[in-house]
C-alpha cells in the first residue's frame, strides 16, 4: 500500500471518529469520511492489543492491506477510511477478512458502481 493511501496522524484518526459515519459487522468496525480535494482514498488500521501479541495483530493489519490493493479500482473516492479490527478477526484467514470488509464497503456504498 502506498504512503499516501495510509492516514498516520492522531488527528486524522480523531477527525474520522468525531465527524465521520460508522457502521459494523462482527469482524471489523469501519469509520469513513468524504474528503472533498482528495484524489485517492486513504486508510487507517487498527488492531487493538487486546486481540492478540503483536505477530497476530500485524498478521490482521497485513491481511486488511492486502485485500484493499485488490480492491483499489472499486473503491469510491475521495474517502478517508480508518478499518478497527474486532476479536473474531483472529482466528479468520485471508479471504474471510477481505470477504468481511467488501461486505462492509458494499452495504455503506463505499464501493464503485453501485
Amino acid at each position: 500500500m502506498k504512503k499516501e493511501f495510509r492516514i498516520k496522524k492522531n488527528e486524522e484518526f480523531q477527525y474520522t471518529f468525531k465527524c465521520g459515519k460508522s457502521f459494523a459487522n462482527r469482524q471489523l468496525v469501519i469509520y469513513y469520511v468524504e474528503k472533498k480535494g482528495q484524489n485517492h482514498f486513504r486508510i487507517g488500521l487498527s488492531v487493538g492489543k487486546k486481540i492478540g501479541n503483536a505477530v497476530t495483530r500485524n498478521r490482521i493489519k497485513r491481511y486488511l492491506r492486502q485485500a484493499f490493493q485488490e480492491l483499489e479500482e472499486k473503491i469510491a473516492y475521495p474517502h478517508d477510511i480508518v478499518i478497527i479490527a474486532r476479536h473474531p478477526a483472529k482466528q479468520m484467514e485471508y479471504h474471510e477478512i477481505k470477504k468481511s470488509l467488501t461486505h462492509l464497503l458494499y452495504k455503506e456504498r463505499l464501493l464503485k458502481n453501485q
